[in-house]
Order: C-alpha cells, then sequence, then structure tokens
C-alpha cells in the first residue's frame, strides 16, 4: 500500500520515485509471450483515450517520396497536467534529405483554440482530422499556421496493427489501478496524397570557394550546434522572449511560396502512430529510439524506449516489417545499437551510425505453434533451425547518420506550465535528435535494398539513477 501511494504520488507532483524494480514495472511484451503478437487494429483502437489526469497524447502522420527525398510529419498534441490544464498543438516538419538542408528544411508548432475530440476525429480553429467509415483512410487539413497550410489523405496499403489486445504498458503494482501507462497502435504503411503550401525563407546566393566549388550553408558540426528554436508567436515557447535584435531579424526574414503536391504518379509513403504516455516522462523513461524505413517494396519501424533504474532500467521495444501490403510480422526482440558515439556540447554520447536488428515472429504464426516452443524441452539444432525459419524474420536496417535535422531541447519547447512541473529536476535534460538519411535494410537472406529513413534518438535522464537529491522541489 506504501509504494502505491508513493507511486500515486509522484506521478502528479514529479517528485523522485523509489527504486521500485522489475515487479512494477507490466510491459506489453510480457504479456504475450508465448502467443502471437499480432493484432490488427479496430475503430475503437484509434479512439483519443483524453483521461482527466496527467497524460500526453499524439497522433502523427509521416510522409516519405522516395523519388524527391521530401519527408516529415504532421502531428497532433493533447495534453493534460494534474487534471486541471488541457492544451493542444499543432506540429509540423518538412524536410528535404537529397539536398543541402538549408534548402528545405521547416518547423512550425501552433497552438491550437477550440479543440476537441470525437472518438478517433480531432477539431480545433482551421484544423480538422478525420477518419473516414471504413477505417482505411485519414484526412488532416489545417491552415492554423500560415507557413505550413497542409490538405493530406493517408490511405492504408496494410492492415493496422497493435502488440496483443491491449498495447499498453503499465507501472504499478496492480494493472487494475496503474500508476502510469504507454499505449501505441500504428498503421505502418500508407499512400499519402495532398498537397502543402508553405512559406520558407527565400534562398540566399550561395558564396563561391577559392576553386568555384560551392560551399556548404550549413555543415554537419554547424547544425549540431544550431541554436534554439523560436516557436510561432502563435503558439508557446515555454516563456523565453527572445533578445530584440533578433527578434528584429525574425521579422525582416523573406519568405518565398512553395507548393508540394503529392499524387498517385508518385508513391509517398506514411507511417502513422497514436501514442498515450499517461505518467511523467522522465518517470516513464529515460531514453528513446525511434525509427521508420521505407522503400519501394517494404516499410520497417521500431519505437522503444528504456525506463529509469527505478523500473529496473526495462527496455519495452516494438518493431514492426511490412511488404507492400501485408504486415509480415512483428518483432519484440530488437536491438537498436547506436554506434561511433561522442559527446556533443549538450553532454550526451550522440551515434554518428545506426545499426538496427529486428528478430519478428512472423503473423501468420498460430499461438499454439509459438505456445509449444516456448513450453518444449531443450530441442535439437536442427528442430530449432525448423522451427526458426517456419516462424521467424528476421531484418537489419543500417545507415550513418549524416544529416542531423534538428537537435531540439525540449525544455525551450514545452508549454511554460509543464515546464514548471520538470524544470526543478536536476537529473532531466531531454533532447531530441532527429536524421534523415538513406539505409539500407536487409530481409532474411535477402539482397539489400535502399530507402529513406527518419531516425530519433532521445535522451532524457542522465545516468542510471535518478536520486532524491537530484530533485529540486522548492
Amino acid at each position: 500500500m506504501l509504494r502505491w501511494i508513493q507511486g500515486g504520488i509522484s506521478a502528479v507532483t514529479g517528485i523522485a520515485e523509489p527504486e521500485y524494480g522489475s515487479d512494477y514495472i507490466h510491459s506489453v511484451a510480457d504479456r504475450v509471450k508465448g502467443k502471437q503478437p499480432y493484432r490488427e487494429t479496430s475503430r475503437k483502437d484509434l479512439h483519443w483515450l483524453a483521461p482527466d489526469h496527467t497524460n500526453v497524447e499524439t497522433a502523427t502522420f509521416y510522409f516519405t517520396n522516395l523519388e524527391s527525398g521530401i519527408l516529415g510529419f504532421a502531428q497532433i498534441i493533447h495534453s493534460n497536467v494534474i487534471g486541471i490544464h488541457t492544451q493542444a498543438q499543432f506540429t509540423f516538419r518538412v524536410y528535404d534529405a537529397r539536398v543541402d538542408n538549408e534548402d528545405l528544411n521547416l518547423w512550425t508548432s501552433t497552438k491550437l483554440e477550440n479543440f476537441r475530440i470525437d472518438g478517433p476525429n480531432f477539431y480545433a480553429d482551421n484544423l480538422s482530422v478525420e477518419l473516414d467509415q471504413d477505417n482505411r483512410t485519414y484526412h488532416l487539413k489545417s491552415s492554423v499556421n500560415e507557413k505550413s497550410r497542409v490538405d493530406l489523405t493517408f490511405t492504408r496499403l496494410t492492415p493496422g496493427c497493435k502488440v496483443g489486445d491491449d498495447p499498453s504498458t503499465y507501472y504499478g503494482d496492480n494493472i487494475g489501478e496503474p500508476w502510469g501507462r504507454m499505449r501505441h497502435v500504428f498503421w505502418p504503411r500508407n499512400k499519402v496524397t495532398g498537397k502543402m503550401d508553405l512559406k520558407v525563407p527565400v534562398k540566399q546566393q550561395e558564396p563561391e570557394g577559392v576553386s568555384g566549388e560551392r560551399v556548404p550553408q550549413n555543415t554537419e558540426q554547424q547544425a549540431r550546434e544550431q541554436p534554439k528554436r523560436k516557436t510561432d508567436e502563435d503558439g508557446d515557447n515555454g516563456g523565453d522572449q527572445p533578445a530584440e535584435d533578433e527578434e528584429a531579424e525574425e521579422e525582416e526574414e523573406e519568405l518565398e511560396d512553395l507548393h508540394i503536391e503529392f499524387t498517385d504518379e508518385s508513391l509517398t509513403l506514411s507511417m502513422f502512430v497514436m501514442a498515450f504516455q499517461g505518467m511523467k516522462p522522465h518517470h516513464a523513461a529515460k531514453a528513446w529510439n525511434f525509427l521508420y524505413y521505407h522503400s519501394k517494396d517494404h516499410s520497417l519501424s521500431l519505437m522503444e524506449f528504456i525506463t529509469p533504474k527505478s523500473y529496473a532500467n526495462t527496455k519495452v521495444s516494438v518493431g514492426i516489417i511490412t511488404s507492400k501490403d501485408e504486415v509480415l510480422g512483428i518483432s519484440l526482440n530488437n536491438d537498436f545499437r547506436h554506434l561511433n558515439s561522442s559527446v556533443d556540447s549538450v553532454g550526451w554520447n550522440v551515434p554518428k551510425d545506426l545499426s538496427v536488428k529486428l528478430n519478428a515472429i512472423r503473423r501468420t504464426v498460430p499461438d499454439e505453434k509459438i505456445a509449444a516452443a516456448v513450453s518444449a524441452p531443450t530441442n535439437s539444432p536442427a528442430e530449432k533451425e525448423k522451427y526458426n525459419k517456419d516462424t521467424q524474420l528476421n531484418a537489419v536496417v543500417e545507415g550513418k547518420l549524416h544529416r542531423l535535422v534538428e537537435r531540439i531541447d525540449v525544455m525551450n519547447e514545452i508549454p511554460s506550465f509543464v515546464k514548471s512541473i520538470v524544470s526543478g529536476v536536476a537529473g532531466t535534460k531531454p533532447y531530441i535528435y532527429q536524421y534523415a538519411d538513406e539505409f539500407t535494410l536487409q530481409l532474411q537472406d535477402a539482397s539489400k535494398e535502399k530507402g529513406l529513413a527518419w531516425a530519433e534518438v532521445t535522451f532524457i535522464s542522465e545516468g542510471e539513477t535518478i536520486t532524491d537529491e537530484s530533485y529540486d522541489e522548492a
């Protein structure tokens, strides 16, 4: 009972948590051991949860055009802090992964007004996200920000998917009354059509080097050290105000119109994920890894988080592999490796390369076959090899992180009301590193294929332990 009270209080106030151990986290992977993890999503799975306690809920529509290299995402964020302050935000990113990132790297973040939820649909002034009655197509339309007016339709090419009947990881000693919860549902491969009308900075004349060659406007090192962003004036940048000269400079920035259209003739692919985090982010996880990859023939996505030591540094990892029109398998046994890492100016050990390995269970394997293998006595090498061939699907996605789209200081982005709750946590230093690069996929023993990947590496808490001394509740 005492631990339940401690957990409940910390989930509301943000104070330090005791070291509960692995018995106090119930991962989605543990609940499907010995079973087929794949389940197809229903319409109800796509409903916004919107409980009356602290949580953040997101619907994120990623898009990738393999021919042009244009990729990015449109995202709705709905948050509730301590049950007394609810707000919503529309964030948008578009980036060209095949040219210097000075040419197209647009970010907008806009506070939504008069927002409301209706099942799987979301509405606000000048914004709507609607799921059709066939549960096959989302239509997203937004004119909340003049820099990023979008009208996009996302149509499933494969079934939606989730892990098990309830795709949630629970925190606490009682799943029926958890202290916190993480949940994810996916549409792993979709087609995108529609248009984006953008306002982007006018391209400046590029300087000539001594040899006459083009001089890059933004080297990798410069990108890593770029200044903090200022959110749009109708958003909330946490109360941080730019200096007057910065404000004047931004006002004088010359913009030009850019129209981008996605048509059936040039296939644009998408991954959609609906995520729910029902507890303080620094209690739920100390780090996140995320990657989605599209090629002409396959899509792969992986989302994982690692809990703080208070929950035994537990890794919860969900990977999905698809063909053009089918979910091939779900993997809960993944290895997301950071390679050739070095400490940057912020202090995080940031990778320069990624290698992601998935060991998926094929979607068509029944529960009985999986359960029999788990409960069977030690099998012979031949039996194990046959079982693995019949039931498993292995994939490796690898690539170099050449293009840092942005390093995001999360504390500079979140609203001031939320920021006040976690700003006193000395051990918390959340940064998100976003990359867009060409990666390779090797599926089973097939030849490697090239595609485009979006990767995010997120660091939240320093070290393995956040002690009581790390928190300043004054």
